[in-house]
């Protein structure tokens, strides 16, 4: 079943399709996880096994195509679709740090050849915001002299973050999030054993994007929840459910789950602002710009599971219902 989210790109790709003024450079740009390197995946496809007489008669990215082309594309091994993306270092299993220059010249290289098949050679960059600098000045220069029917897709989880000049050469597609009830629908359909209160939770963790949504299905989030209610519930006046929560996201091995709780927090407070009076939702904010806080400043240092996770336990012990003492 394929990501939602894609309408409105879809429909703006498409467009220039039809119009037979293709921009030669699309940014594919939202939040990680809706779905953008699909995106480029099918519109890359739908490219290369088109003719330049196809335009009017098509409706969507994966209407068919030329049959041995497809066959070559779903096989992963279509000449004229390149792909930049960070490589495996050479000892070990981890991906290097950036994608370099030298992948962004064999690129170049590589566009000065002839089309061996079809009409349209395609560049998937992904993710453009890997590029290391000399990269990203290399691929510019081309974006700004594209060779005839070249086109890039160049997927970016933080186009702000980008040299202004590339964005500029680019035409811009937004990746919104899902709405909320449509998010709900789209999980339980695809995973109906699921309980519907975990979809429930699932959708408000996810934040309206798809893939984080799908990420947390494997994970328990409604017992990780129960466990974060009781802290804003009893205030945890011993410290042993913040110990206890600080214990189990603690470590490396743990990140996974320390991430489940940064991902399901923010839904918890919105949902406990909801159920209080307006005269009482203020600390509930002031909580949830002490998690923000939080969490930058984890990432920004040495980001001590534990350690975040013990203070994430303080801001929603904090917004415990008090007791007041009584009147003397």
């Amino acid at each position: 079943m394929a990501l939602i989210g894609h309408q409105g790109p879809e429909a703006a790709f498409l467009d220039g399709w039809r119009s037979g003024r293709l921009h030669h450079a699309w940014l594919l740009a939202g939040p990680q996880g809706m779905g953008k390197a699909a995106f480029a995946a099918r519109a890359a496809r739908f490219l290369v096994t088109r003719g330049s007489g196809d335009t009017g008669a098509v409706a969507m990215l994966d209407d068919p195509g030329d049959e041995i082309a497809a066959r070559l594309v779903d096989a992963g091994n279509h000449p004229e679709i390149l792909r930049l993306e960070r490589q495996v270092k050479e000892k070990g299993k981890d991906l290097a740090r950036n994608i370099t220059i030298e992948q962004v010249r064999q690129m170049i290289r590589r566009l000065h050849l002839s089309l061996s098949l079809g009409e349209w050679r395609v560049i998937i960059v992904d993710a453009i915001d890997d590029l290391e600098t000399d990269a990203a000045n290399a691929l510019l220069k081309t974006l700004e002299e594209p060779p005839a029917k070249t086109l890039f897709l160049l997927v970016s989880h933080s186009p702000g973050r980008l040299l202004p000049t590339i964005r500029s050469r680019c035409r811009i597609l937004r990746f919104q999030p899902v709405e909320h009830d449509v998010m709900t629908a789209w999980l339980h359909a695809l995973r109906p054993m699921l309980d519907i209160a975990d979809v429930r939770a699932i959708v408000a963790a996810a934040g309206g994007v798809p893939g984080k949504a799908l990420a947390l299905v494997d994970s328990d989030v409604a017992a990780m929840e129960k466990k974060l209610l009781a802290i804003a519930a009893s205030g945890d006046p011993e410290n042993r459910l913040r110990e206890a929560l600080a214990r189990e996201v603690g470590g490396t091995s743990n990140r996974p789950r320390l991430e489940l709780v940064i991902d399901i927090v923010p839904g918890l407070l919105a949902r406990i602002a909801r159920e209080r009076s307006a005269s009482d939702v203020a600390p509930v904010l002031a909580q949830w710009e002490r998690v923000q806080r939080t969490v930058r400043d984890a990432i920004r240092g040495s980001y001590d599971g534990a350690m975040v996770g013990f203070e994430i336990g303080n801001c929603l012990a904090e917004l415990a219902p008090r007791t007041r003492e009584p009147s003397r």
